[in-house]
């Protein structure tokens, strides 16, 4: 239902007044100039699921403070997919960026529960941003991002929590935004010299190339002029097709600034052309989106590019937290989050094995390193244990079978001393390349897919279920891409192995008592304290894998996977966007966990105190926990014996 704003009600003055105490920065001003606000203020009660706000079509004339209760603001696209931004609980706000920004309400504000908020008129509002300039600090701190430094100081006392009216830059910028003049071009034909000189005039690094027919075909840049011109002595009055890279990579227009970087770095290019109902009207670099944000992951990307040892790769990924903090503070959700730490890591991984490979020789067989449990699910946090594996090419001749066994032997060692070198702690289950039995050829990886699959023993489905979640991550793809594609055939016809997976998803029940209270570590290092990623978060990543197993399912990443169930009408809507939900939930409060615990130099781990969390987001995780038991109510109508 929405909210009906025509009977506000009046409150007495001293209970404002003492709630304004409390609250920032409202607790700056004179009892005189709080006891004149109160009486300006009035309070009104909203019923659990009532919306306050409707995107896009509420006009915002009060600010709301939160005096008890809690909301959900999210957005909804045009075919109804809700995006979860934030929660906000007591003492928190909305509606401060519409007012300023003199527009309608840019999110859905729901209730979660019976909510109770004090409402301050928009232009008395508008009034202490003129006189108080603490409060224009405070209320425009997402317009500069000095500020949001600033007010994550104040944060970092507390606990980081992402803030949806200040997510700007990266996440709420569109790629139009960053362009600024029409897209400069030139024919394929002219002369490298006139490409160069033009460039020199206009003060730009890139040309787009056209064809005869006026269609564009590529693009010149200035690296392309040093490293393919200058560097190899070409002449300058070759054509410009010459020295072209086609064709040219693309965004949309309406691609946020955040995924237009993610694209740079997967690419490996730093020129995107920007396209708009079928046109190209621009061209977006690493440059602009360094500038908008400040302190980009392009940074990394960069110093990750540019090394020429491994051991200059090494302090790199003790970077990887300022770069994950400033993305938190800026309004980042988990999948984006471990989206930037995958791609980092990949490369790292990537120019690591390219340098050993220079430094070993060409390797006898082709071969594919593998990537499995979170690095295989690209579901990477801090400091994540080393999950890895190899596969090379069988081959008939014995002397070359022996010559790869121990290339890739002494390969696989030394790679894994680089990486934990680099930061990559070892897996304390020895699941890495450097174990000869996670070193073989591709037939050998066939028969351990299949005896786990079709001779499943319950102890050993256990354990390799880290295998399950594998995928190709440098080298012949191919060779992973079609170990991938034997397991999903495979896996889907194999029900007695199913059940064994049925059997382990059901084994970690919700943390919940019968009273809805947290069930925590008795005793131990962690007594009094909940296990965020075995009881909370491993349920999702055990459904997800279980049944895109059962339906043949290649994707490897949880939300993926449980969007592609959706897709294929396998589980509900409404059951995916629960768990899909839930899932980002966990994931954000266990990486602003991992984030406190790295600033106050300790090292990152699961377990929450969960009387650190305020009461909304106590309410929260306890409605995510809740979303645990129905996808094992639907694993146990499935698999009945496995109960």
């Amino acid at each position: 239902m929405e909210y009906d704003r025509s009977n506000p009600h009046a409150v007495p003055p001293q209970v404002i007044v003492d709630f304004l105490k409390k609250i920032h920065p409202f607790n700056s001003l004179s009892d005189d100039a709080l006891n004149e606000l109160a009486k300006e203020i009035t309070i009104d009660f909203f019923p659990r699921g009532t919306l306050i706000f409707k995107q896009d079509e509420t006009e915002v004339e009060h600010l709301y403070l939160i005096q008890k209760g809690g909301v959900k603001l999210y957005l909804k696209d045009d075919e109804g997919v809700v995006t979860l931004k934030d929660y906000r609980g007591e003492g928190s706000y909305i509606g401060a960026l519409p007012i300023i920004q003199n527009s309608r309400a840019n999110l859905n504000v729901e209730t979660v529960e019976d909510t109770f908020c004090f409402l301050l008129k928009k232009e008395k509002f508008l009034e202490l941003l003129e006189q108080y300039p603490k409060f224009v600090q405070f209320f425009l701190k997402s317009f500069s991002q000095k500020l949001i430094r600033t007010a994550y100081q104040e944060l970092r006392r507390h606990k980081m929590t992402p803030k949806s009216e200040s997510s700007l830059y990266l996440f709420s910028v569109q790629v139009k935004d960053l362009i600024h003049r029409e897209p400069q071009t030139i024919a394929h034909t002219e002369s490298i010299q006139s490409a160069a000189q033009k460039m020199a005039e206009m003060h730009i690094g890139s040309l787009l190339v056209k064809d005869s027919g006026g269609e564009i075909v590529g693009i010149v840049t200035d690296k392309d002029l040093r490293t393919k011109v200058v560097a190899r002595g070409l002449g300058y009055q070759e054509p410009v097709s010459k020295i072209m890279s086609s064709p040219v990579k693309k965004v949309s227009s309406m691609t946020l600034a955040f995924d237009a970087l993610l694209t740079m770095m997967q690419t490996q290019v730093h020129h995107l052309a920007v396209e708009q109902g079928g046109r190209i009207i621009g061209v977006v670099t690493a440059h602009d989106i360094m500038v908008l944000q400040g302190s980009s992951p392009l940074y990394i990307f960069r110093e990750i590019v540019s090394r020429q040892t491994i051991e200059d790769l090494y302090p790199i990924s003790q970077k990887v937290p300022t770069i994950i903090r400033n993305l938190l503070e800026e309004g980042a959700r988990s999948n984006n989050i471990t989206r930037v730490i995958t791609i980092l890591n990949d490369l790292i991984l990537e120019k690591l094995l390219t340098l050993l490979q220079d430094k070993m020789g060409q390797p006898p067989v082709r071969y594919c390193w593998l990537l499995m449990g979170s690095e295989g699910r690209k579901e990477q946090t801090f400091r994540t244990d080393q999950d890895n594996a190899l596969i090379y090419e069988d081959t008939d001749d014995d002397n070359l079978r022996k010559e790869a066994e121990d290339y890739f032997s002494a390969f696989g060692k030394e790679a894994i001393e680089h990486l934990v070198k680099c930061g990559f702690p070892r897996c304390p289950g020895d699941i890495m390349a450097s174990n000869p039995r996670w070193c073989k050829p591709y037939t050998t990886w066939k028969r351990y897919f299949e005896d786990w699959v079709m001779r499943p023993e319950p102890d050993e489905i256990r354990n390799a279920t880290i295998f399950f979640d594998f995928r190709p991550g440098f080298g012949e793809l191919l060779l992973g891409r079609n170990l991938r594609d034997h397991l999903a055939k495979i896996a889907s016809k194999h029900t007695i192995f199913q059940y064994h997976l049925a059997k382990d998803c059901l084994e970690i029940r919700p943390p919940l008592t019968f009273f809805r209270n947290f069930i925590v570590e008795k005793d131990g290092e962690h007594k009094n304290r909940l296990d965020l990623k075995t009881r909370g978060i491993v349920p999702f990543v055990d459904f997800a894998r279980l049944m895109s197993l059962r339906h043949g399912i290649k994707e490897t990443n949880t939300l993926m996977r449980l969007q592609a169930l959706e897709e294929g009408n396998h589980i509900s809507r409404e059951l995916y966007l629960e768990a899909k939900e839930a899932y980002e939930f966990l994931m954000q409060l266990r990486l602003i966990h991992q984030m406190r615990l790295i600033e106050e130099g300790k090292e990152p781990d699961n377990y929450i105190n969960p009387g650190d969390l305020t009461d909304l987001e106590k309410k929260t995780l306890k409605e995510a926990f809740s979303v645990i038991g129905r996808l094992q109510a639907l694993i146990k109508d499935l698999y009945p014996v496995a109960r």
